[in-house]
Parts: C-alpha cells; sequence; structure tokens
C-alpha cells in the first residue's frame, strides 16, 4: 500500500524529480508549489507559500481531509542567498531564514499532531553539506542549514516516542536551478562593496561546483529508498567522494586548517585588499 507523502517545492530540481518517482512508484503524492508549474503525473500540486502560515494550514488540511492520514513529510523547499555577511541586503537574509527554517519548522508543527493521531509517521529535512560546514559567502544559507541541524536532532528526541522518525538528508552539489535562483537574492558587488572581488572570485567556484554537481534522480532514488526503509539511518550524506571527504575532515583536523583548506577551494585569499585586488 502507497504511503502518503507531503513533498514541499515541487516546482523544479530535487523535489519534481523526486515527486514524479515517489509517484511512479505507488504513493500517494502532494507536492507544494508557489505557483503555477507544469502538471507531475500522479502528483497533486498545492498552492503555498512558507512565508505564509495560513498557506501552511491550508495544504495540511487539504490532505489531511483528503487522505486522512500524513505518512511522510519531506522538507524540501527553501531559498538561496549569496553574498558577503556584512552586506548582503537584511531583507535577503531575513527571507533566507524565514523560508528555509521557520517556514520548515511551521510546516513540521503543523504535521505533528496528524502525524500522532495516526500512530506515527517520517519527518525527512533536506539540509545542505552547507549546514555542516560553514561556506564562504554564503554565509545565511549556511546559517539556516545549521538551525535544521540542531532543529532535527532536538525534534527526534522529543517525538520518538510517538513513533516518528526523523531523518536529515544533507546533499553537496547537484545540477538544480540553485544557481539561477541564488542569482535574484545576491549581495550588491559593484565598486563600492569591500568584497567584490573576493565574491565575485568566489561566486564563480561556487557556481562551477553546481554546474559540474550531480543528477537530482541519484537524491530522489536515495530518498525512495529511506522512504522504504524500516529502520532508516538519522543522516544520509548524499555527495561527491570530495564532498565527502570534506566532511570527514571537517570532524578530524584542528578548525583553523580546515578552514585554510576550505577557503583556498573557494579562491579566498586572506591578503586580498578589497574590490580592486583582484589577484
Amino acid at each position: 500500500m502507497g504511503k502518503v507523502i507531503l513533498i514541499t517545492g515541487v516546482s523544479s530540481g530535487f523535489g519534481r524529480e523526486s515527486a514524479a518517482m515517489l509517484a511512479a512508484g505507488g504513493h500517494i503524492v502532494y507536492g507544494t508549489v508557489r505557483s503555477a508549474i507544469d502538471a507531475i503525473p500522479g502528483v497533486t500540486h498545492l498552492k503555498m507559500d512558507l512565508t505564509d502560515h495560513d498557506s501552511i494550514t491550508r495544504a495540511v488540511k487539504e490532505v489531511v481531509e483528503k487522505e486522512g492520514r500524513i505518512d511522510v513529510l519531506v522538507n524540501n523547499a527553501g531559498m538561496h542567498t549569496g553574498g558577503p555577511a556584512e552586506t548582503t541586503p537584511e531583507e535577503y537574509f531575513r527571507l533566507q531564514m524565514e523560508t528555509s527554517f521557520t517556514g520548515m519548522v511551521l510546516m513540521t508543527r503543523e504535521v505533528l499532531p496528524v502525524m500522532r493521531a495516526s500512530g506515527g509517521g517520517m519527518i525527512i529535512n533536506i539540509s545542505s553539506i552547507g549546514g555542516l560546514m560553514g561556506l564562504p559567502f554564503q554565509p545565511f544559507y549556511s546559517a539556516a542549514k545549521f538551525a535544521v541541524e540542531g532543529f532535527s536532532e532536538a525534534l527526534r528526541m522529543e517525538v520518538q516516542s510517538f513513533n516518528i522518525r526523523v531523518v536529515v538528508i544533507n546533499p553537496g552539489d547537484f545540477r538544480t536551478n540553485n544557481s539561477a535562483n541564488r542569482r535574484k537574492y545576491l549581495a550588491p558587488a559593484g565598486e563600492g562593496d569591500p568584497y567584490a572581488g573576493q565574491f565575485t572570485r568566489s561566486l564563480s567556484i561556487i557556481e562551477q561546483d553546481e554546474a559540474r554537481g550531480q543528477n537530482p534522480a541519484r537524491l530522489a532514488r536515495k530518498l525512495a529508498r529511506i522512504i522504504e526503509s524500516h529502520n532508516p539511518k538519522y543522516r544520509y550524506i548524499v555527495a561527491s567522494p570530495d564532498q565527502k571527504l570534506a566532511v570527514l575532515l571537517r570532524k578530524l583536523l584542528p578548525a583553523k586548517l580546515f578552514a585554510k583548506i576550505l577557503g583556498s577551494h573557494y579562491g579566498i585569499n586572506a591578503r586580498t585588499r578589497g574590490s580592486g585586488d583582484t589577484r
């Protein structure tokens, strides 16, 4: 018998791929979108915005009225801003936190009573390797994902007596619309920004990594296997060998040494002197 699965953010990328794969596998899938999209076979679309609590309540209510339960919640939706911590506009980092963390919390709180009433369920939170290490010029994205990590760890202990499992997935780079979406919310990088030169260099590396990333279908297949598992792990890191190694080194190396290695990958020059420095 198929499970009733609610996935947030199925407009494109991993969310869309996962929703289609799970529906094809016989599950009853509902996917949230902020605006109309092309139909996904077997998936019911729900209009919802994570920054609108009322829309979250309505979406959950609609699933429960039609199906009577929610077996799996996949907190996938989010947004991605980029830029220096100092000069990223306040509206951008507030939106980052309200979407990727606060909205995820509100969705989870709406679904938990439904799962408790039906005797259990599974909540899968999509984090990032950026939730395990701070990524330069993505400070607020990392901050939001770090928050997801802490929330998930605490929640897991709180709901275990209700037979509700909490799983975190940490993807590395995948070929999705991350680069395009981030460019809608980039900090100013003009002449007046003291970080402009370094930011431009690092952003180029970030986007090259994403362009060379893996196919979202790999992540969708992993999600499907997790949902079918009777005893899922707490965490799944789905990334390239190099990125998995970085996660391991983050645990093993002294913080200063790891920061130097990570900074080197992103072209960070400790002696950068502002926007005019293009070394």
